[in-house]
């Protein structure tokens, strides 16, 4: 039982671990920012249609207050030359569009009120859009960040403060070489001429005695 204990631990270790891998935060911020993306242009879209259809209703109603209004003239002409038949006609005529206009104002409002309810889910949805647009900004900073400081500290831990002083010491004592080369060779080239020896100092000093001697003789 231990060891498929342990065999589970390892397994769930190395998921949790891929898992931590697909989940990188920038990569995913980013796909959810798409997907919003891609709801707010089928929102567009929808909207789109829903101004069409309010324009072909305001069409439709326009035209069939048009008509009401040209059927009760007709109806009226009708009426004054004595034609009943042809002024019954109008007035059903008028009446049928005038139970159309009523259907059609109703089914405008209907989608006017459809229209303003998507410009309001589009609106919050573009606001939340932008909300996280910038939450991504500043999550890409802050994983940006934390790499950076992860990298420092993994470069403090492999640091070894003793070898690198003994590092430095080794080319403090190669300067130093350079610099006493350096000197020799400026020895060498600029050098006076070498000391008269001991000897010959004590004969020309014994020499000047005896002269002194005999002067004073």
């Amino acid at each position: 039982m231990g060891v498929f204990r342990r065999i589970k631990t390892i397994v769930l270790a190395e998921v949790n671990e891929q898992i931590d891998q697909w989940e990188d935060p920038i990569a995913m911020t980013k796909q959810y920012l798409c997907e919003l993306k891609q709801q707010l242009e089928q929102g567009r879209q929808a909207l789109a249609q829903q101004w069409v259809a309010e324009q072909r209703y305001a069409t439709l109603i326009a035209q069939a207050e048009e008509t009401v209004e040209k059927r009760n003239r007709q109806a009226k002409l009708a009426l004054e030359r004595n034609e009943e038949a042809v002024a019954k006609l109008a007035l059903g005529d008028k009446l049928l569009y005038e139970k159309k206009l009523e259907t059609y104002k109703q089914q405008y409002e209907t989608i006017k009120a459809k229209t303003a309810e998507i410009v309001r889910r589009l609106n919050q949805l573009r606001e939340r859009y932008d909300e996280l647009a910038a939450k991504q900004l500043e999550l890409t900073a802050r994983v940006n960040a934390a790499k950076a400081l992860k990298q420092i500290d993994t470069t403090l831990a492999s640091f070894s403060a003793d070898e690198a002083l003994r590092g430095f010491a080794r080319m403090e004592e190669r300067v130093i070489a350079l610099e006493a080369e350096a000197s020799a060779a400026r020895f060498g080239t600029n050098a006076v001429l070498s000391p008269v020896p001991f000897e010959e100092e004590v004969e020309r000093e014994l020499a000047k005695w005896k002269e002194a001697q005999s002067t004073n003789a």
